[in-house]
C-alpha cells in the first residue's frame, strides 16, 4: 500500500494541502515564506496537490500535465532562504500533524519533507 492509499488518496491530499496554504496565511513565522507568493494561492495550492499525489505514490498528475518536478529549478525565481523554508515547513508540520494518523510511515514521510524543505533553499 503506498502512503498515498494509506493515508486516504485525493481527499487526504486535497485537505493536507487546504490545511497547509490556510496556515501560510495566518501564521506570523510564515511570513517569509507567504511573501514570494503570489496574492492567489490557489494555483499553488493545485500545484502542490498534483505534486504531493505522485510523490505519495498516487497518480502521476504532476508530471503527466509540467514533465518532471525539478523543483530546486523552478523554485530558483522565488528568493527562498532559511526564514521561507522555516515557515514552510512549519505549515506543512502542523497540517500534515492535523491530518496525518501518526505512524512510522507518517514520521519517515515527514523527515523527507525536511530534506526537500531545506534542499530547496537557494539563499544565505
Amino acid at each position: 500500500m503506498t502512503p498515498y492509499e494509506a493515508f486516504g488518496g485525493d481527499a487526504f491530499v486535497r485537505s493536507l494541502c487546504a490545511r497547509f496554504y490556510a496556515l501560510m496565511d495566518v501564521l506570523p513565522e510564515a511570513a517569509a515564506c507567504r511573501a514570494v507568493h503570489p496574492p492567489s494561492l490557489v494555483r499553488a495550492e493545485e500545484k502542490l496537490v498534483e505534486y504531493l499525489t505522485g510523490w505519495l505514490g498516487g497518480p502521476p498528475l504532476y508530471t503527466d500535465k509540467y514533465g518532471h518536478p525539478r523543483l530546486r529549478q523552478r523554485h530558483f525565481a522565488a528568493p527562498i532562504g532559511k526564514a521561507e523554508v522555516a515557515g514552510w515547513l512549519l505549515c506543512f508540520h502542523q497540517a500534515w500533524r492535523e491530518l496525518a494518523p501518526s505512524s512510522a510511515m507518517a514520521d519517515e514521510i515527514l523527515s523527507k519533507v525536511d530534506a526537500l524543505g531545506w534542499h530547496m533553499a537557494n539563499r544565505d
